[in-house]
């Protein structure tokens, strides 16, 4: 058999080689082989069992695949990893189709272990089910914790819950002034605060709902392995405070970070009462560098949610209480105008922020594009590709505009196919309308980069990988928990699906020469499975379950 495949000079004897495998390189060059070589993490080998022969040495550890498929570990583009882990470990959390009594229920059971004056925090309700929530929604809660602050989120995260005992603690009341770009539910004639809080007016609870720093630290090392299990190697912080960059950097130096991160810094967002200075955001991606974590990234916020009816459409909502179509305003609905949008993003630009822009809603999407485009003009191409996250839903007239301006489009699994999430969106947009999310196809056919981001835990139950690749090839739910499909006519293939998990999140992290591929001189961050997934059907797929995950050439998840 000849020898091929491409390596390092065997100088030095592998720590560990890996053979007679099915290893799908996602490396053009070697498309599929059959042995590895790893020494110091790295890959000093890609190629076939006799090549790999000349890189064992007396101490080297031989790996024998027995034929299973190995491929580069996952990356998810888009995960508020310390917030999901806080949430799942911490917190009360029902699932996300569980009814408002199991709900209540829960908020019951925490009250009886915890001492009166704690908060409790958790979730999730839905915007759906307002009305079952009664005409003055803080009264339900006060029942069941009247000596409690409680705060539950919505299951897009975009909205509060809050009892009496909350919102005394929050100083919100009567005299309390309206938020912009967010919403205090008020008794119309009292003007008194009713306990729903949407969009930028929760920044005035979120501050009473941070962990300690020895809960986030502990959270970023469970989220950690968590996705590990999954086969996860990579991930995106879309959304980081400084709590949050301190907890990573600990979580990294304790060596509990088994997954590179980068880190989008939080210049806007609705937990926050007004902006990060620029100074803070430059001192921060300074003083939390570190092994695993990039830093030189931040995130703005453009709108909200459908279900909320605070995503920024050029065409109005279906009418509905407290919403008159004829008074439509996409331009209100925008929570950074497009010329304060446009100097947020030249400045970032120039200070070497890729920026990530959350945006659902087709205005928005647009006023994002003209942001980068303004840079563009501004600052000249400065090889900083910025992103839209989500890019729920794009107009035909702005398909190609990702390609033009070298923008990434995000897009995250919330409603690829039908979940709990779907009733919420037909509500407000009609079933016509809910079909045209997550133009996956189009995009691509019109040139864009596409990425993947599960968005957990926003109205994501879990930051399952292999659900999410499952549903953007079928646009149906790949477990047949929810009948129907959305958007049947942006189906993909597997071999076009791949790119967005792996090579497309690794050059949006600024690391395609290390990660994204399993090649030489690239981190040795791969998974094993029992059987190839080009093998499987769609519920197989959605149901792979990993047999081992590997990372910097250590195995760090195991069956």
């Amino acid at each position: 058999m000849a020898k091929t495949g491409f390596d390092m000079e065997a100088s030095e004897p592998a720590d560990s080689v890996w053979v007679n495998g099915r290893i799908h390189t996602l490396d053009r060059r070697l498309a599929t082989q059959s042995a590895m070589a790893v020494r110091s993490g790295d890959l000093v080998f890609v190629g076939d069992d006799r090549g790999v022969q000349d890189h064992i040495g007396p101490a080297t550890t031989i790996h024998d695949l027995s034929g299973r498929f190995v491929m580069p570990g996952l990356i998810d583009a888009h995960t508020h990893a310390l917030w999901g882990a806080c949430r799942d470990n911490f917190e009360v959390f029902v699932g996300y189709n569980a009814d408002l009594d199991t709900l209540i229920e829960a908020v019951s059971a925490r009250v009886s272990t915890i001492p009166a004056g704690e908060w409790i925090s958790g979730g999730p309700w839905k915007l759906q089910h307002r009305e079952e929530l009664g005409p003055r929604p803080k009264e339900l809660l006060d029942r069941v914790a009247p000596d409690h602050p409680v705060a539950l989120k919505d299951l897009t995260q975009h909205s509060l819950w809050l009892n009496s005992r909350a919102l005394e603690i929050c100083g919100i009341d009567h005299n309390s002034p309206d938020v912009p770009g967010g919403h205090i539910e008020r008794d119309p004639l009292t003007l008194e605060p009713l306990g729903i809080l949407n969009e930028n007016a929760s920044a005035m609870v979120r501050s009473h709902l941070v962990p300690s720093a020895e809960t986030l630290m502990h959270a970023a090392e469970i989220a950690a392995k968590m996705f590990n299990r999954y086969g996860i190697t990579a991930i995106k912080e879309p959304m980081a405070f400084e709590s949050d960059l301190l907890a990573y950097r600990d979580a990294d130096r304790s060596g509990g970070l088994t997954v590179h991160l980068a880190a989008h810094i939080a210049r806007t967002a609705p937990m926050l009462e007004g902006n990060t200075p620029y100074e803070d955001m430059q001192k921060w991606r300074n003083a939390y560098a570190s092994r695993h974590i990039s830093t030189g990234f931040a995130k703005l916020f453009l709108d909200g949610v459908a279900p909320s009816r605070t995503a920024a459409f050029v065409a109005p909502y279906l009418p509905g209480p407290g919403y008159d179509a004829e008074l439509h305003d996409p331009e209100v609905m925008l929570l950074l105008k497009p010329d304060e949008l446009e100097t947020e993003v030249i400045a970032l630009d120039s200070l070497g922020f890729v920026v990530k822009m959350h945006a659902i809603g087709d205005r928005a999407v647009q006023a994002g594009l003209d942001a980068i485009a303004a840079a563009r003009r501004e600052n000249g191409n400065s090889g900083l590709r910025h992103e839209i996250a989500h890019t729920t839903f794009v107009r035909d007239e702005d398909l190609a505009r990702f390609a033009e301006l070298d923008a990434v489009a995000e897009v995250s699994p919330k409603l690829w196919f039908p979940n709990p999430v779907t009733p919420g969106q037909i509500a407000v947009l009609g079933p016509e309308r809910t079909q045209q999310c997550y133009r996956i196809k189009s995009l691509m056919e019109a040139g864009a980069e596409l990425i993947y981001g599960s968005d957990w835990p926003a109205a994501a139950p879990d930051a399952n990988p292999w659900i999410g690749l499952a549903g953007m090839i079928s646009r149906r739910h790949p477990l047949g928990l929810f009948d129907g499909s959305i958007g049947e006519d942006q189906k993909i293939s597997l071999a076009e699906a791949l790119p967005l998990f792996t090579n497309n999140s690794a050059r949006s992290m600024g690391m395609e020469h290390r990660i994204g591929s399993l090649e030489i001189g690239k981190s040795a961050d791969f998974i094993v499975l029992e059987k190839s997934i080009f093998d499987m059907d769609i519920e197989e797929l959605a149901r792979t379950q990993v047999s081992m995950t590997v990372f910097e050439g250590n195995v760090v998840h195991q069956q």
